[in-house]
């Protein structure tokens, strides 16, 4: 917000806008929401069809959470793997050296590249997470709920 604040000042009142100001924020947005995703997963506060789930029977609502688990989990991984073929064309030149996407702007952050690995971590990361609330479930043992 301080960002976007700053730049609103610079453009209207000093007639110097940045070229950095909007890539930055988009970028911290993305950040935001890859690592919301995470915490969500860590405290077990995925979304849930909560009108279906809150009638089920405590046991069927056992059943439901290890379905949920175990397919967020598996999405989660193909999805990762997804993001590890977008990281191998993002972070690597054809002859094989080490080169971050950037943007393409005046500025040409490497944002693209930086954020597709963060997202591929995290996606990892949330794929291991759902497997942990499966098996936690399947032993009886409530989520972080």
């Amino acid at each position: 917000m301080l960002i976007l604040i700053q730049e609103v000042v610079l453009r209207y009142v000093f007639g110097r806008p940045t070229n950095w100001a909007h890539e930055t924020t988009v970028f911290l947005c993305a950040i935001s929401f890859v690592y919301g995703g995470l915490l969500c997963t860590a405290r077990d506060r995925h979304i849930r069809v909560v009108l279906v789930y809150d009638l089920l029977p405590p046991a069927a609502r056992r059943v439901a959470d290890i379905l949920i688990s175990a397919i967020c989990g598996l999405s989660s991984g193909a999805f990762a793997w997804a993001a590890w073929q977008m990281v191998k064309r993002s972070a690597w030149r054809p002859d094989g050296s080490f080169h971050l996407e950037t943007s393409g702007s005046a500025w040409n952050p490497a944002y693209p590249g930086v954020l597709k690995v963060l997202l591929m971590v995290a996606l990892a990361i949330m794929a291991l997470q759902f497997a942990i609330l499966t098996v936690n479930y399947a032993r009886g043992h409530k989520g972080a709920r």
